[in-house]
Parts: C-alpha cells; sequence; structure tokens
C-alpha cells in the first residue's frame, strides 16, 4: 500500500532493447580486431562498421560518461545495465581529434538522441580500425538473459539488435 501511495512501486523494466547506435555493418564481438573486445574482457556485446560518423543512444537512460578524448560514451539504463559506445580501435590515442560530443554526462537520453559526430575518413586513416564496439560492461554480474537479432546492415536508432532481461 505505501508503495503507491509513495510511487515507489514504479520499477525499472528487467528486459531491455539495444538498438544499433551506428549506421553500418554488423560485426559480431569475436570478430573485432583487439582482443579486449574479442575476448569479451570488458563485457558481452557486438561491433559495428560505420558507414556515416553519427552516433545515437542504443537505449534509453542517462549519460554515465563521456571520455575526456570523445571516442566513447558510457550510459546507463534505468535497471542498471550499462552500454559503452567506443567509436574505433586504439582512438584513445587521437585525443579528442575528429570528434564532437553532443552531450554530457547526467544528460538523459531516450534511443535515437544524438550523442556524437565523428569524421569517419579520419577516423578511418587514423586509428587501428574504424570498428566499434557496443558493449554491455556489467554483462556478467547483470545479465540473466540475452537474444541477439539476426541482423546485417544497422541503421542508426531503428534496428533491433539485442533483446536483454537483467537479472
Amino acid at each position: 500500500m505505501f508503495k503507491k501511495l509513495f510511487g515507489k512501486g514504479n520499477e525499472a523494466s528487467k528486459d531491455i532493447k539495444i538498438y544499433a547506435p551506428i549506421t553500418g555493418e554488423y560485426v559480431k564481438v569475436e570478430d573485432i580486431p583487439d582482443p579486449v573486445f574479442a575476448q569479451k574482457m570488458m563485457g558481452d556485446g557486438f561491433g559495428i562498421k560505420p558507414t556515416e560518423g553519427k552516433v545515437v543512444s542504443p537505449i534509453e537512460g542517462v549519460v554515465d560518461n563521456v571520455f575526456p578524448t570523445k571516442h566513447a560514451i558510457g550510459l546507463k539504463a534505468d535497471n542498471g545495465l550499462e552500454v559503452l559506445v567506443h567509436i574505433g580501435l586504439d582512438t584513445v590515442q587521437l585525443n579528442g581529434e575528429g570528434f564532437e560530443t553532443l552531450v554530457e554526462s547526467g544528460d538523459r537520453v531516450n534511443v535515437g538522441d544524438a550523442l556524437v559526430s565523428f569524421d569517419l575518413d579520419y577516423i578511418n586513416e587514423n586509428a587501428k580500425s574504424i570498428i566499434s564496439p557496443i558493449i554491455i560492461t556489467n554483462f556478467a554480474d547483470h545479465v540473466e538473459s540475452h537474444q541477439f537479432q539476426e541482423v546485417t546492415a544497422l541503421e542508426k536508432g531503428q534496428t533491433l539488435v539485442l533483446d536483454v532481461t537483467v537479472k
């Protein structure tokens, strides 16, 4: 009864859908050309080979971390799931060159909201790879079950890639 009176009954859903944050080609996590991501050391997820330089939110939640080098953004869903969008590989060494962040830590975002724009050609020429990992960083502790969709071509903010149920 008190939960209804004081609004505590509005718990976040345990089910969450993760959409493509970048338009491009789907890449299995095991095929990302970096052992930290491919061996799931940071968590499970997938990669994208971008065809344009725009990143949108793959989930509804809060911007948890905007890296100072602008190459990655951490998001947190209301149910606690943490998603890292990492643009390219070894892009931290670019020190923000070629990236423009469009959000700040603490901002509330919905699926499809713009997060980062980046110079696709510059990243392609100056980074190890343009393939961009999308990783659930608290996968081991937080995910009860997950189901990848069978997709190849991804449209940012539109293509459903992963269904997740949290513990």
